[in-house]
């Protein structure tokens, strides 16, 4: 038998070492804890079979998770905003993938339940966050480095969140809320904030452009979430302050303007509300106002509609005038002779 019992990660271990067709083979790899003799002898004589396979030449070998953590994190990783996260959320739980093959993916998803370091489990975006990385490594080590036949994670189901916020400010709430903070950057930055629906670093970011369709924010693809250059229209109330030297370019970080409008808004009652949410808050607006989801999700930058449906149920009195439309005689109908009345 190829498993014993390692005493001191109390854990079955599988270990192979053989010659076949004239060469060394060895493996080693420690079991998930938990598991009883039986599954253990279960994967021995599994991973026994699939590696006296690979080593005749029956079957091609699989491709290591780990090796193509390391392909991502060497090749692709450096190149996106991101790589101090991904870095560090991959090397978290690199002891749960370690020595694990691409088809252990769909196993992993499903399995991994990570605690802090008080024994209580951590939060379901996280767990996400990290499988998310774990996936895409994979994917990308298939497509570029051809690790693989066929894409790794299409059996893989990620873990579902729902943590959506939904707190909307109405402009009477926002005036009150504005007026709580002193005249002068910060208090622009929220009105910038709430007019715009821009995300608190892009206000920073963003330039003025003189677009054909009048005044607009302009943001680099440097300066955006997903990476695309977009085009906010200016709204006329903020006009006076993109003309002001002193509000604009605006001179404040997003800390501070965060830390602004958190006082503000317990100052009005508002506690719960957070500088992000002036962005649900112009969405909420403009679908009140009659814009379809499509067109917020362009003023927004959403890349997917996946995105902008979280607004879907704000358009519920919209949808129901359609409805109601149905059926109902238009102004312009002529009535002709010799037909029965329409039902």
């Amino acid at each position: 038998m190829s498993v014993s019992y390692d005493k001191r990660n109390k854990a079955w271990r599988f270990q192979f070492d053989r010659y076949i067709a004239g060469q060394r083979v060895r493996a080693s790899q420690l079991l998930p804890k938990g598991w009883s003799r039986a599954e253990a002898d279960t994967f021995d004589r599994q991973e026994s079979a699939r590696l006296y396979a690979v080593a005749t030449g029956v079957v091609k070998p699989e491709p290591m998770i780990e090796d193509a953590v390391l392909l991502y994190l060497k090749h692709h990783a450096p190149s996106l905003r991101s790589e101090r996260n991904i870095v560090r959320e991959l090397g978290a739980f690199h002891d749960f993938y370690a020595g694990k093959s691409f088809s252990a993916l769909p196993e992993i998803a499903m399995k991994y339940a990570p605690t802090d370091e008080d024994g209580r489990p951590l939060k379901p975006a996280t767990v996400k966050n990290r499988l998310s990385y774990l996936r895409a490594a994979c994917r990308y080590a298939w497509k570029h480095h051809d690790m693989g036949d066929h894409d790794p994670a299409e059996k893989m189901k990620m873990p579902k969140v729902r943590n959506e916020r939904h707190v909307y400010v109405n402009r009477r709430q926002f005036l009150r809320l504005a007026r709580k903070i002193k005249p002068g950057p910060l208090r622009a930055a929220v009105r910038i904030a709430f007019y715009s629906g821009m995300r608190a670093g892009e206000v920073q970011k963003a330039v003025v452009y003189a677009s054909s369709a009048g005044p607009a924010f302009l943001l680099a693809p440097d300066d955006t979430k997903n990476e695309s250059p977009r085009l906010v229209p200016i709204h006329p109330r903020l006009l006076h302050i993109v003309r002001n030297p002193r509000l604009w370019p605006m001179p404040v970080g997003k800390i501070r303007v965060s830390t602004a409008f958190k006082a503000a808004a317990r100052a009005v009652g508002m506690g719960e509300a957070r500088l992000h949410d002036m962005r649900h808050s112009t969405a909420s607006e403009m679908i009140n106002g009659g814009a379809a989801l499509y067109t917020v999700g362009a003023v927004l930058g959403h890349k997917s509609s996946v995105s902008t449906r979280r607004y879907a149920h704000l358009v519920a009195g919209t949808l129901a005038e359609a409805i109601s439309a149905v059926g109902q005689k238009s102004p312009h109908t002529v009535k002709e002779k010799g037909h029965p009345k329409a039902a």
